[in-house]
């Protein structure tokens, strides 16, 4: 199996797309929107029709096409010593997961085992089930296990205020309670290999869609807790995304240094409600654990003020303690690019390779111009 093209991804997704409203024009229709041949689109269509996405009938000019129906699998299982990630991947998932380009493959193959193992590793439950919905254009993925949930989990063993603050350091990477056994890296990683990744535990919920940098969570008032750990993935069956690509990200850049050193920071996060971002213990949250990365990349969208006291902490006093480790803000608005400059002027510091703005934006990334 090969991988996909991002031209050949955008012109399967687009025959996918139409294909219903359009069953016997959709090969005109696509010759005309992308300027290709008639045998390029036929080899794109056929592409599909191997893969199991579309069927097709008739034959010639006569011919039509029309999506998959979709396949729906469920099974649980008990939490023991036998039940490996690997063994219900080699026995159970990749055959649901059928006919795939390699590179979608390789996607879901490391969410799930590491998904898979983290709920019977760390979820104190019984058992987990695994459920999939496939159609001819995504596949979605839940995995829930009914163990003690793993917001309340993370909580409990680093003493956190909350289960919000724990969503807020796994967003940040290398967070994990079995520091023996486990990296942390698993679901940093995996929320970023995946269009959506969402996490739903206790009261509240998680979620990272692909290109977009910051995380979110809200809590469930109205429907209350939910127990154990949910976990839903989506995937286009398409993409052209690679786990290289994604992990290449976020390594050190430096010649035979494969470490995972850099990692982006959603500030917005650390607001509780409308409070406003003006304490140095907000910063210290979000300096936590930041210590164990060579580059932090701090995003100040949907920020729209911080005070000196939040400023200083990250921008005058931890850089003066860390001087080996980059704090880099993004989408900055004019007001935080204020503060932050001023923090820097307060320790006798301008602007350096240690401490840049946004280089995608001269003026540091001011939001203010987008309406934020």
């Amino acid at each position: 199996m090969s991988r996909v093209n991002s031209r050949g991804e955008e012109i399967r997704r687009y025959l996918l797309e139409n294909v219903t409203d359009n069953p016997k024009s959709i090969s005109r229709m696509a010759i005309m929107k992308f300027g290709i041949t008639r045998q390029a689109v036929n080899a794109h269509l056929s592409r599909l029709v191997d893969e199991g996405a579309l069927t097709e009938k008739g034959q010639t000019r006569n011919r039509s096409y029309a999506l998959a129906s979709i396949a729906t699998w469920e099974k649980t299982y008990p939490i023991t010593d036998a039940t490996g990630e690997d063994i219900v991947w080699r026995q159970d998932i990749s055959s649901v997961l059928g006919k795939l380009p390699e590179n979608v493959r390789s996607i879901w193959l490391y969410g799930f085992t590491e998904m898979f193992n983290n709920a019977r590793d760390h979820s104190s439950g019984t058992e987990i089930l695994v459920h999939m919905e496939k159609t001819a254009v995504t596949t979605r993925m839940i995995i829930y296990d009914n163990g003690v949930g793993i917001f309340r989990k993370i909580q409990k063993a680093l003493s956190l205020t909350d289960e919000r603050q724990a969503i807020f350091e796994l967003s940040k990477g290398k967070l994990t309670t079995d520091p023996k056994h486990h990296s942390g890296q698993g679901i940093f990683f995996t929320s970023r290999l995946f269009d959506e990744f969402d996490i739903m535990s206790g009261s509240v919920y998680f979620s990272h869609e692909f290109g977009k940098s910051e995380d979110w969570f809200a809590e469930q008032i109205e429907k209350g807790k939910t127990d154990g750990t949910a976990i839903f993935m989506y995937l286009g069956n398409h993409t052209a995304r690679t786990p290289k690509k994604i992990f290449d990200k976020y390594l050190s850049g430096e010649p035979d240094d494969y470490s995972f050193a850099k990692t982006i920071v959603p500030v917005k996060l650390a607001q509780y409600g409308n409070d406003q971002l003006v304490s140095r213990s907000q910063a210290k949250r979000v300096l936590t654990r930041v210590d164990q990365f060579k580059k932090v990349v701090l995003d100040f969208k949907h920020v729209p003020t911080i005070g000196q006291a939040f400023a200083d902490e990250i921008f005058r006093v931890f850089v003066n303690e860390h001087p080996n480790i980059q704090i880099i803000p993004i989408d900055t608005n004019s007001e935080v690019k204020r503060m932050i400059l001023r923090a820097q002027s307060d320790a006798a510091l301008s602007p350096s390779p240690s401490l840049p703005f946004d280089p995608r934006d001269e003026d540091g990334g001011d939001s203010s111009k987008n309406g934020a």
